[in-house]
């Protein structure tokens, strides 16, 4: 199992440099990979820094070479898959091939949906993202893509240079696992970031058992051959490091693939210690 860092794209007064600083700590201290929450404004504090993720990775990848390099997670209904597509391949050259994008339907609380003038009704968000995904992950494969639908087109068309990676840049997707379809959907995909509960204000971990479950009723492989991805966690680092240690073997034991451990908005000084720290092996 390959271990992450979730991180904020905003909150209060953080400054980007510090994200900046995080992502690069990241590769010294030993993590896999560095995702970005996707936020046009962030939900933590009033009117508070917030920074596209994008751009920000674009800076760590310029001050790294091996963490894998994506956001935890982006809402496409408030995005143009295209766009979204040319960005996501844009870095995945930089990077020399470690971007991945995960999306879902969005934060039911993100303030930047009403505030533009952005669907807030779930069913036509939901619709959107299952248009919205076949379409990106065509785009994101560098070949050819014709579609005609309700919320989007694309008329023979394709995004080059083709993507490093192969056969595509990874794409996740994430939910509630109390939703049917962000299995369905996942399961188009390459990979899953779930969290249990649809009340987001909530946390509950899930079990092993759980996790295997969730791994068993999704393909076993990706486009390109590789183990679907299983990504588990979200939360920050809990006090007892034995019994996190213990909980993520028997997490491995049962499937999941990454472990995402959140790195919360606060203290420059205490967000580096919290990545310099490295992660639980």
């Amino acid at each position: 199992m390959r271990h992450g860092l979730e991180i904020p794209c905003g909150g209060d007064h953080l400054a980007v440099a510090t994200l900046v600083e995080l992502g690069e700590l990241a590769e010294h201290a030993g993590w896999d990979g560095v995702f970005l929450e996707d936020y046009l404004i962030h939900y933590h504090g009033d009117d508070p820094s917030t920074y596209d993720p994008w751009l920000v990775l674009t800076a760590i990848a310029g001050r790294t070479e091996r963490v894998r390099l994506g956001t935890a997670v982006t809402a496409l209904p408030r995005r143009r898959p295209a766009k979204l597509a040319r960005e996501v391949l844009t870095l995945d050259q930089l990077s020399a091939g470690r971007a991945t994008v995960a999306v879902g339907v969005g934060d039911p609380g993100d303030r930047g949906l009403a505030a533009f003038g952005e669907p807030t009704e779930v069913a036509v968000r939901a619709a959107m993202l299952d248009e919205g995904l076949d379409l990106l992950t065509g785009l994101l494969s560098g070949e050819r893509v014709e579609h005609r639908g309700v919320h989007y087109r694309a008329e023979n068309v394709a995004l080059r240079p083709p993507p490093v990676q192969s056969l595509r840049v990874p794409v996740w997707v994430g939910g509630s696992t109390q939703a049917g379809a962000v299995r369905r959907r996942a399961a188009r995909a390459d990979g899953i970031v779930p969290y249990k509960l649809t009340d987001t204000d909530g946390w509950a971990d899930f079990t092993p058992d759980e996790v295997h479950e969730l791994a068993a009723a999704l393909p076993a492989t990706r486009a390109d051959g590789q183990p679907f991805d299983v990504a588990i966690g979200g939360r920050r680092r809990r006090p007892d490091e034995r019994a996190e240690r213990a909980y993520h073997r028997e997490l491995t034991a049962a499937g999941a693939t990454w472990w995402l451990e959140y790195v919360p908005v606060g203290d420059p000084a205490a967000m580096r210690d919290a990545v310099a720290r490295g992660p639980l092996r």
